[in-house]
């Protein structure tokens, strides 16, 4: 599909992990809203059944059969989306894992820090850039990486403020998805591509056995709000549902 059969079509988006938790939530959000969005998961099952739940909901959607640790899965999802939709307005880099536990930094086995940082970072890294080609035809293309407050060194190192149990896996993981979000800020920066993370908080999924305070659904918002802005906004910044966080 080449980019003039696409001027008058919906926006496009691409959420990864979206067939549960945060992920879905925010492809419900934005198929509400109108958008064509590709549902990006491993499992076949799992994501199949997220589509027809959305679909049901009256969501334009599709699957996207997507592991983010692997090239040749990531290679077709793109090549899959072009035929699709043939361009990406939003691109939401939301699949993610915890590692594993336990997590203390002194005896942690470092295969769970591997584990945490070939999703967490390096698969975002592999599938945003399978995906600028696409996000370049865009008229106002958007990534938003999904972090955590757990990520910030101002907010680990700040006293008296909580950041959650020890977890040299995840919280590093997320400190360095904040940096590569920089850097593609950075690198984009003369471009009309906005890059910025965002922290969905203490959300109930099943990353930490769903004793987040929130609802997918709070979590999924800020994620909403920023693959969907208009007009000059930031770049290379990092957000909750309350505003702008240090990194």
């Amino acid at each position: 599909m080449t980019e003039t059969n696409t001027v008058n079509r919906p926006k496009v988006a691409l959420v990864t992990g979206a067939n549960k938790g945060i992920g879905y939530e925010i492809a419900a959000g934005l198929g509400a809203l109108g958008w064509t969005v590709g549902v990006g998961a491993r499992n076949e099952e799992r994501r199949e059944a997220a589509v027809d739940r959305l679909r049901a909901a009256g969501a334009d959607v599709f699957g996207v059969p997507l592991d983010v640790t692997d090239d040749a899965s990531v290679t077709a999802a793109a090549r899959l989306i072009e035929e699709q939709t043939g361009r990406l307005d939003a691109l939401v880099n939301n699949a993610g894992v915890t590692g594993g536990v336990p997590q203390e930094p002194t005896t942690v086995d470092v295969d769970r820090v591997r584990a945490a940082v070939e999703t967490n970072v390096i698969g975002v890294i592999r599938v945003t850039n399978a995906l600028l080609p696409l996000l370049r035809r865009s008229p106002a293309p958007r990534i938003v990486n999904v972090s955590s407050r757990v990520g910030s060194l101002t907010l680990q190192t700040a006293p008296g403020t909580e950041t959650g149990p020890l977890a040299v896996a995840y919280a590093p993981s997320k400190t360095f998805l904040n940096a590569v979000t920089v850097q593609y800020a950075k690198e984009l920066a003369d471009t009309h591509i906005l890059v910025n993370a965002v922290c969905p908080g203490y959300t109930a999924t099943d990353l930490n056995g769903f004793r987040g305070v929130r609802t997918p659904q709070q979590g999924a918002a800020a994620a909403i709000r920023l693959a969907t802005v208009d007009g000059d906004e930031p770049t290379g910044r990092f957000f909750d549902d309350e505003g702008e966080l240090p990194w």
